[in-house]
């Protein structure tokens, strides 16, 4: 028996929540009646004293926006609706009424944490040896409503990690209109959930093979879902539309940089939080590469696992995970098929790590146990640390376990690369376990990641701290491989 003790090499930086990093949000009073008199105090006063508060909050906040102004007339086409019809107003008026339905939102105040890493899709201009990529992080808010940032940095060839400072200004994508749906893989997705009845059918009935949310808003008001008395139908138009709404499009502009870039929820079923991203560069099989992350989408009561595509950190596709095994947390895909199939870890039942396959990325069936806590350290549960890592003696796998005083610590396994069921190595004990300096934060005794990046022989681990700060640790591979039993 093996009793080598592995410890991971501390090398920073540290990142910390930046409260300076605002968005521009919509502020939405909570009822429509409230809205209305807001907008009415604003028409009541004088054009004068309209021009005076304008260049007030102008003055205020345009240095610490892009383009504050436009965000103001956009904001004002939103809640006009609010207005009595046929009224004219100033330029001025509007951009007023639409700062008082806007409201800054920092979305690193409380915590940023839980990181992933992956190569960046741009690798030139680097000295020899060095090696760009993006790291993920999970950055909480006002609500403890959770987001996604990003950082770009670069690791040497010597280890040393340099992070590129971010930008003052952060902004989230633009929707992408009219985005078409394959009625088939829809059709297959509502039947998954349990939606799938007889009106499900005819509303899609009436759809072509790629329709738009225009056009299945335009069916379902024909079927006379605004005012229908039929109750099943009415369930299942709103489990239709949960679908539809639930999976979307957005893009960045081309000419902002990766770490002004926010994925805040917009879906109904992330509208708590997008939490815990396990990004992956993933080898397709004609040799190209796509990144994914799987997330846990949350809506303030219920957690579901989902999928994000990008091929450039620009454009992103958010899609919902379907099939009896989409559940809980932690599903981390491998980065690429495996015997023809896509390969996924999980902890459906929130204790043990599995392991399942699948045909269809969309679709998640029979997860099977492959690891159950066996040391003190793992007793409460075990889970994975992102996507498995691919090296010639088999699939890394970081672990999280978690012990007494619900502490977290880091360890890996080997899993054989044609046969990932197989477990041929484990870390008797963990390479990381938080410090003294690490142990106090918003969730004390935590060290925590959703995926490491190899660069040549040594594997490089952003790690968050007690749910509050990230830094950097490495590990050998050689010496990781040789620790374990």
């Amino acid at each position: 028996m093996k009793t080598t003790t592995l410890h991971a090499k501390r090398i920073g930086p540290t990142l910390i929540p930046d409260r300076s990093r605002v968005l521009l949000r919509p502020f939405r009073p909570t009822t429509d009646d409230i809205s209305r008199r807001i907008v009415a105090r604003v028409m009541v006063l004088p054009e004068q004293e309209v021009a005076r508060l304008l260049v007030r909050v102008l003055g205020e906040f345009t240095d610490r926006h892009e383009q504050v102004d436009v965000t103001f007339r956009n904001r004002f086409e939103q809640v006009k609706i609010y207005l009595e019809p046929g009224v004219l107003l100033s330029p001025e008026r509007q951009m007023l009424i639409g700062a008082y339905f806007t409201h800054e939102y920092s979305p690193e105040s409380a915590a940023l944490f839980n990181p992933s890493i992956v190569p960046h899709p741009d690798q030139s201009g680097l000295p020899k040896g060095a090696l760009r990529f993006i790291l993920s992080l999970r950055a909480t808010g006002e609500g403890h409503i959770s987001s996604i940032t990003f950082r770009v940095g670069v690791v040497s060839a010597h280890q040393r990690i340099t992070l590129t400072p971010p930008v003052p200004f952060v902004a989230e994508p633009e929707r992408v209109p009219d985005v078409a749906y394959v009625k088939g893989l829809f059709a297959h997705k509502l039947e998954e959930a349990g939606v799938q009845n007889d009106f499900c059918r005819r509303v899609l009935d009436k759809l072509h093979e790629d329709f738009t949310l225009k056009e299945l808003h335009a069916v379902l008001v024909a079927f006379g879902l605004t005012d229908t008395s039929d109750a099943t139908a009415a369930r299942a138009a709103r489990g239709i539309l949960l679908l539809a709404e639930s999976n979307y499009e957005v893009h960045f502009a081309p000419g902002s940089k990766i770490s002004q870039r926010v994925l805040f929820p917009s879906a109904p079923s992330q509208s708590n939080g997008i939490e815990d991203a396990r990004f992956v560069r993933f080898l397709n099989e004609g040799g190209s590469f796509a990144y994914y992350a799987t997330y846990t989408a949350y809506d303030g009561k219920i957690t579901l696992p989902q999928l994000l595509e990008t091929p450039d950190f620009l454009h992103f596709k958010f899609r919902t995970l379907n099939g009896p095994a989409v559940q809980n947390k932690g599903m981390a895909l491998f980065p690429r098929k495996i015997n023809g199939h896509y390969a996924m870890l999980s902890r459906q039942d929130d204790e043990n790590i599995l392991l399942m396959f699948s045909d269809n990325l969309h679709f998640w069936q029979t997860p099977k146990i492959l690891l159950t806590p066996v040391q003190p350290w793992e007793f409460i549960k075990l889970g994975n640390c992102g996507s498995p890592l691919e090296t010639e003696t088999g699939w890394l796998v970081l672990t999280h376990g978690v012990g007494a005083m619900r502490k977290y610590c880091l360890g890996a396994i080997l899993l054989d690369l044609n046969d990932p069921t197989r477990v041929i190595g484990r870390l008797r004990e963990p390479f990381l376990c938080p410090n003294e300096a690490e142990r106090e934060g918003y969730v004390p005794n935590v060290v925590y990641t959703c995926g490491a990046l190899l660069h040549g022989r040594e594997l490089i681990i952003p790690y968050a701290m007690s749910d509050s700060a990230t830094s950097f640790a490495t590990v050998p591979l050689d010496e990781l491989l040789a620790a374990m039993e």
